[in-house]
């Protein structure tokens, strides 16, 4: 490429957050959602090892062969979308290449997604060469809850909705609400480290040979439910105070989606304790998790932005 076309090209590019820096921006949220989802996919068909070997699908392909059946498609379905949102995250950082001094903000928050989306890939294929060793898929499972705190930051911040930059007035908060809604945030990821903790001893371990962790499973299901608590009780701590001031605008939306996905997990985390943990309710705690973690990290995100009342 010339350097004039490359000139025309970076000239073509964004110098204001725009329609296309947000919808890049949602994309990536909306994405690692659907990973997480696929992911389960893989774990929950017994298809972890339907690409028995990385990078490669079999030792002689790169792809699925027809002989691998409904496992290897579904493994292999997951390893391309990976590739399809490092290709958003890619974009994202591109778009970003003329606001990288004015939106540092953005644009680190770009280069922390792509950085992510290829160290989750390496780790997944670890996760095959060890034969899913349960604490290995964790943390798969854990890299991917960051990434979507990663593009819930994002959102956030190219709606202007927070940060710096932000064109969105926020109704006042108390001060209290800073730090319950950060501790909320805390307490949603401490109970998705513990959620894989639990994942680890159950029964859905990716493929009928792949090993577990060897704990309780029922003691750490217990243990696991303890931050949930503390999710509800930030959840509705948020909402007595939106409902008492009559706030409106993002943080009661904000709130109110915390709450009403807490009470949802809680209800699809009971039922499936049980019945036996059937695989699709697994599935669905898994996705209502990744909605989970965007809702608190935004609230979290909002009350941290919100003038003091």
């Amino acid at each position: 490429m010339s350097q004039t076309a490359v000139a025309r090209f970076v000239g073509w590019l964004p110098t204001e957050v725009d329609a296309r820096v947000r919808a890049l921006a949602a994309a990536s949220l909306v994405g690692q959602i659907v990973l997480i989802v696929t992911g389960g996919a893989v774990r929950l068909t017994s298809s972890g090892l339907g690409c028995p070997t990385w990078p490669r699908c079999t030792a002689d392909s790169l792809t699925t062969t027809p002989e691998m059946g409904f496992h290897g498609v579904i493994e292999f379905g997951n390893r391309l979308l990976t590739f399809a949102l490092a290709a958003v995250a890619l974009a994202m950082v591109v778009a970003l290449w003329n606001l990288r001094k004015k939106r540092g903000d953005l644009f680190w928050l770009a280069i922390a997604l792509l950085a992510s989306i290829p160290a989750q890939a390496v780790i997944g294929g670890i996760s095959v060469l060890t034969q899913l060793n349960p604490w290995v898929v964790a943390l798969h499972f854990l890299v991917s809850m960051a990434l979507v705190v990663f593009a819930t930051l994002l959102v956030n911040r190219t709606y202007g909705r927070t940060g710096a930059n932000m064109t969105r007035t926020l109704p006042a908060l108390p001060g209290s609400m800073r730090p319950v809604m950060l501790a909320t945030a805390v307490a949603a990821a401490l109970a998705v480290v513990l959620g894989v903790v639990v994942t680890g001893a159950g029964p859905h371990a990716g493929d009928a040979d792949a090993p577990r962790n060897g704990l309780d499973w029922d003691l750490v299901s217990h243990i696991h439910a303890v931050p949930a608590y503390l999710v509800t009780f930030g959840a509705l701590f948020g909402v007595v105070v939106v409902v008492s001031r009559r706030l409106h605008g993002p943080f009661r939306n904000a709130v109110a989606a915390l709450l009403g996905l807490t009470v949802l997990q809680a209800a699809i985390g009971i039922t499936q304790y049980y019945t036996g943990i059937p695989a699709l309710l697994v599935g669905l705690h898994m996705f209502v998790a990744a909605l989970l973690m965007a809702a608190a990290v935004n609230a979290a995100d909002l009350a941290r932005w919100s003038p003091k009342a």
